[in-house]
């Protein structure tokens, strides 16, 4: 099985400060220029840079819902829970009422991650003792299984922008990231599940947004090029959400990242691209394309493996559309994959 080219951690490190603009902040400035171990030792510095920032500003509170029998009446009295009280001659009162109080899922999540973190042995101790000083003002906070924890459904704000960086984090965390340390390495094979996906995908939208904003980068979704008057249900059509959209005057290019063990796939032992990338890029390109002009292009970028073969294509449909298969190579030094994110670019953009 080929397996994609180690990233270096400092990598993995640049790849997330452009995924999550937080990093770039003032308080997480000299974790650039510090050397890491592994994977988890790098989120274990993050973490407690952010959570030390949560801290001075003060940890988020939101009013949650109690139900408790008491002495005396708080809130609301519960009338049927009260009856049943008194009739086992209980002298309580069944109240239901708000309270404001940190014990919410936001700082549950950041515990237990913190938790996690203390019990990974891969951590250093000096990093490990400064969480466990973290982990004291979490005493009046619950712990949360992170496996029951609705990530989809988290929502933030402007003022818990940071949480929603730290979350994310704390999500990589759970996947469980699998580490390379042989012969005193420091570099990571991948993320397990869809981690390192979508780490890329971020990487590259956000490295063009802050670097190429003319381009006007966005993941949006492509509207189905069909006529109305002759479509039955519009509601079963699946949605075709782009990666990266960049369009500089009347041109459009749609990229579509992948991160994938292989870059092509083996057919009758024969490399060729993956069929489902190649259709999905055709698809949002001939959909998005509704004058059939020519003026939308596509490209699907792999990160690059090992193999020997990578591939740099380009195919051109009969309306004019490029189609282009790229790779890119996350484990060479930073400053050649800026580089190489810009040269993608070069084509008649």
């Amino acid at each position: 099985m080929i397996i994609n080219r180690e990233i270096p951690i400092k990598n993995i490190y640049y790849m997330l400060s452009y995924a999550f603009k937080e990093l770039r902040h003032n308080n997480y400035e000299h974790i650039e220029g510090e050397a890491f171990e592994n994977i988890y030792d790098l989120l274990a510095e993050i973490l407690f840079k952010g959570v030390s920032h949560l801290l001075k500003r003060g940890l988020h509170k939101e009013y949650i819902l109690y139900e408790d029998t008491l002495s005396t009446l708080r809130g609301k009295l519960s009338l049927p829970e009260t009856i049943k009280e008194k009739m086992a001659q209980r002298a309580r009162l069944a109240c239901t009422y708000d309270e404001l109080t940190a014990n919410n899922l936001f700082n549950r999540i950041i515990k237990s991650s913190l938790t996690r973190l203390i019990g990974e042995r891969s951590v250093r101790s000096e990093r490990r003792n400064a969480l466990k000083k973290l982990l004291f003002f979490f005493d009046d906070i619950e712990a949360i299984e992170l496996s029951r924890v609705p990530w989809s459904r988290l929502q933030y704000d402007r003022n818990s922008r940071t949480y929603q960086m730290l979350h994310n984090l704390c999500y990589f965390l759970w996947q469980r990231e699998l580490l390379s340390n042989k012969a005193g390495s420091t570099q990571m094979e991948h993320f397990k599940h869809d981690q390192m996906p979508l780490l890329f995908q971020r990487f590259v939208l956000e490295y063009y947004k802050q670097h190429h904003p003319e381009c006007r980068p966005s993941a949006r979704q492509i509207t189905w090029n069909f006529c109305e008057n002759g479509s039955s249900s519009w509601s079963l059509l699946p949605a075709m959400q782009s990666d990266i959209t960049l369009t500089s005057g009347e041109r459009t290019l749609i990229i579509d990242t992948k991160y994938y063990s292989r870059t092509l796939q083996s057919h009758y032992n024969k490399a060729t691209i993956h069929s489902d990338n190649l259709y999905q890029i055709h698809a949002y390109v001939i959909n998005e394309d509704k004058a059939h002009n020519g003026k939308v292009d596509g490209m699907l970028l792999y990160a690059q493996t090992m193999a020997e073969e990578q591939p740099d294509e380009r195919f051109v449909t009969p309306d004019g559309n490029i189609l282009m298969v790229k790779t890119l190579d996350l484990s060479a030094d930073f400053a050649t994959i800026k580089t190489s994110l810009d040269t993608l670019l070069t084509y008649p953009l």
